[in-house]
């Protein structure tokens, strides 16, 4: 009992660690502030994904296409919601993330062990944070000019309502649209993991020294292949998040992979196999530069965080 009742104590530590702690807030403040400045490039990444009859040109024309139509604040229209979703899914992700970190690796981290913590962590914030992410999706085509004529508009007051409205009209499932392909998405990183690794080892052969802008490059390609080979999947989790696909009407996990499947079959039916890659220029572009600053400033507020941690425990000895 004595064993058991230690364990227990030892796992609530680490659950509730200032440590976690600060990595969680930082990788959410690091999320909001890169998500803040490249946001209007997902606003042009979103509508190419949902709206099929929009042409897909550069991402500065959809981007000056968008601000005339509709006025430059369109740009950021849903950025409230978006970032509080954002703030809420990295800081789960995070926590999780180094909770994990500091109950599975005793001695170092292994790529194996690094990939089943970024997994179960991706799972996770899946599960918990998909209803604010259908909400934040309503949110931010609200008000949007369609090409598409089958597309109507939505009506809602802020977030609260379009939960609660999402809610009476659809049912309380609605909120997890999605939640399949969000799933596979979590192996986004896997493949970034993969790519990262390889050409590390590539560009360090002969025991020659990777420099940061090095590193730099090589995990925005990483992040970049990865992108580009789960991306058919963020188009389907866009649509099935904006809630005017007509499904089947089969639930469950049967119906849920049925949609999925259907859009893609759909989609390359209508536009080929290109189509399935429509909006990923914007894509790449805010993926690449948000994760890009998302770490710098992670890494910048949990240094200057434990290094002031580290003053003031000098401090009261």
């Amino acid at each position: 009992m004595k064993v058991i009742r230690e364990m227990s104590d030892s796992s609530s530590a680490v659950l509730l660690s200032y440590e976690t702690l600060v990595h969680a807030v930082a990788g959410a403040m690091g999320s909001v502030t890169a998500m803040t400045v490249f946001f209007p490039l997902d606003t042009a990444r979103i509508r190419l994904q949902v709206d099929e009859n929009r042409k897909s040109q550069s991402t500065p024309i959809i981007l000056a296409e968008i601000a005339k139509e509709e006025g430059v604040l369109s740009l950021y229209r849903g950025w409230f919601p978006v970032i509080s979703s954002l703030c809420c899914s990295n800081f789960v992700y995070f926590y999780t993330f180094n909770t994990l970190k500091r109950v599975m690796v005793s001695d170092r981290s292994k790529p194996a062990k690094d990939l089943l913590m970024g997994f179960i962590s991706g799972a996770v914030n899946v599960l918990l944070t998909t209803p604010m992410w259908v909400v934040n999706t309503r949110l931010k085509l609200q008000g949007a000019k369609f090409r598409n004529e089958e597309l109507h508009q939505t009506h809602y007051k802020g977030i609260f309502d379009a939960f609660s409205q999402i809610i009476a009209s659809e049912g309380v499932g609605t909120l997890w649209n999605g939640t399949l392909p969000s799933l596979v998405l979590v192996f986004n990183p896997a493949v970034q993991f993969m790519f990262y690794e390889a050409m590390k080892r590539r560009a360090a052969r002969g025991g020659r020294k990777i420099s940061s802008f090095e590193i730099f490059l090589i995990g925005a390609i990483a992040k970049a292949i990865a992108t580009s080979a789960t991306y058919p999947l963020q188009t389907v989790q866009a649509i099935l998040r904006f809630g005017q696909y007509k499904s089947d009407g089969k639930g469950g996990l049967v119906g849920s992979l049925g949609n999925v499947v259907s859009l893609l079959m759909d989609r390359i039916k209508r536009h080929g196999l290109l189509g399935l890659y429509k909006g990923l220029e914007a894509k790449l572009l805010q993926t690449v530069l948000t994760a890009a600053l998302m770490f710098v400033v992670y890494e910048k507020i949990t240094a200057a965080t434990f290094k002031l941690m580290g003053l003031q425990k000098k401090l009261k000895h």
